[in-house]
């Protein structure tokens, strides 16, 4: 009839949209919480489909295979902790032409932007410390999924230590002297997160700042 618009029938058993991403979703959470517990061999594609409520072929069609879900994983909790910092990164080194004062506030911001992440996310301290207790497997996540992130603010330190703001000549051991102290205040799980949080600020004012 004029005047209608006919909505186009799915295909018998052909699911929505909708229902494919929330399944590919249900998917990954489950997968990234195994494999944030446990060693990648240790996980099975089976233990992901019960976790996930889906049958073994369900996680084949949405993820391929174990390596591929595994990747999948990373590559999720690195666009979250991307979408988290860049702002902050960006921020940090617009910073740097406005004298000390505000190039360190912002610094500070950006620590602030980084511990709040890995207390909310924590799945992700926990897949990257299982990924880095077995050094010779998946070593190419490194490159593509940690490294970026470092760079990024080693390439803001640099430009702060070229300006005569930092006091420190190895931004690459700075920046991951500090990941690693972030990640193991997020595995202790203790009740210092106050505590945590004004010593990281005392220990960038006090390793960093020149002069």
């Amino acid at each position: 009839m004029a005047g209608m618009t006919m909505e186009r029938r799915r295909g018998p058993g052909r699911p929505r949209r909708a229902e494919q991403r929330d399944t590919h979703a249900a998917i990954l959470t489950a997968a990234t919480a195994l494999f944030a517990r446990r060693a990648y061999d240790s996980v099975s594609l089976r233990e992901v489909a019960a976790a996930a409520g889906v049958d073994v072929a369900t996680v084949h069609h949405h993820a391929g295979t174990k390596a591929d879900l595994y990747r999948a994983c990373f590559e999720s909790v690195f666009t979250a902790e991307t979408e988290a910092l860049s702002s902050a990164v960006a921020a940090a080194h617009e910073g740097l032409r406005s004298g000390p004062e505000e190039a360190f506030a912002r610094l500070h911001a950006l620590l602030d932007v980084f511990v709040d992440f890995l207390e909310r996310v924590p799945e992700t301290t926990a897949l990257w410390l299982r990924r880095w207790s077995e050094p010779e497997l998946h070593a190419e996540l490194d490159d593509a999924y940690s490294l970026p992130l470092y760079r990024a603010v080693e390439e803001v330190l640099i430009a702060a230590t070229d300006l005569g703001l930092l006091a420190e000549p190895s931004p690459r051991i700075a920046v991951r002297s500090l990941v690693w102290s972030v990640h193991a205040h997020v595995v202790s799980r203790g009740d210092e997160r106050i505590e945590f949080r004004a010593f990281v600020h005392r220990w960038l004012d006090r390793m960093y700042r020149a002069g």
